[in-house]
């Protein structure tokens, strides 16, 4: 199997997640643009990564729907197992960050797709920031109210898909140092040999630079 990534994408999702399974799958991390190749259209015809290709040709694309197969092949936290209350929890914390919080970043990466002026695009950001900053409190507190350092107590994948989310914030006015406790989440996860690993496979360094 092969999983197709991107530096920068939430296909380090995961890519974490394989990691942590220490499954067999082989990490293809593309050129920057490639996505929109001949090659890469003929595995996934929307140009979008992460896609796992099976040994007999199936595709699997949409990060959440990944980590569910990974989830399903590779329990490892037996309490995560999908049946069990740990794993249903799961299931719903990664719904939230892929149809929320990531889905709120299209008004940050591509507000011409609800603006068709500079000055509408404008308010579109700007509304696209308060609405990053209240999921933003919203899981600086979830963090606060768990039964462990992660997000669900236990580390799960949706510390993957957080950690890849909380990374896009450099890329806004947004300061990560004004949600603490997301702020050491992705210290903890760049202290992680699978979390290095995944960013090393996809030409990432860690956010939290160490100081020299």
């Amino acid at each position: 199997m092969k999983l197709y990534t991107m530096s920068g994408t939430c296909a380090l999702a995961p890519n974490i997640a394989i990691a942590w399974a220490d499954a067999l799958i082989e990490i293809v991390n593309l050129e920057r643009g490639a996505h929109k190749g001949e090659d890469y259209l003929a595995i996934n015809p929307r140009g979008q990564v992460p896609a796992l290709v099976f040994d007999d040709g199936d595709v699997l694309t949409e990060a959440t729907a990944i980590l569910g197969y990974i989830r399903a092949t590779h329990v490892g936290d037996a309490a995560y197992a999908r049946d069990k209350p740990a794993g249903r929890k799961e299931a719903e914390a990664l719904s939230f960050l892929s149809s929320e919080v990531h889905a709120a970043f299209k008004g940050h990466f591509r507000p011409s797709l609800f603006a068709d002026t500079p000055q509408t695009e404008k308010t579109v950001r700007h509304m696209t920031y308060d609405r990053l900053n209240e999921y933003f409190l919203r899981l600086n507190d979830w963090i606060a109210e768990s039964d462990g350092p992660w997000l669900l107590g236990a580390r799960s994948h949706a510390d993957a898909y957080l950690y890849i989310i909380m990374r896009w914030i450099e890329r806004t006015p947004l300061q990560l140092e004004n949600y603490p406790n997301l702020e050491a989440h992705q210290h903890k996860m760049e202290q992680d040999a699978g979390v290095l690993l995944a960013l090393a496979r996809q030409g990432m360094a860690p956010a939290q630079q160490p100081a020299v």
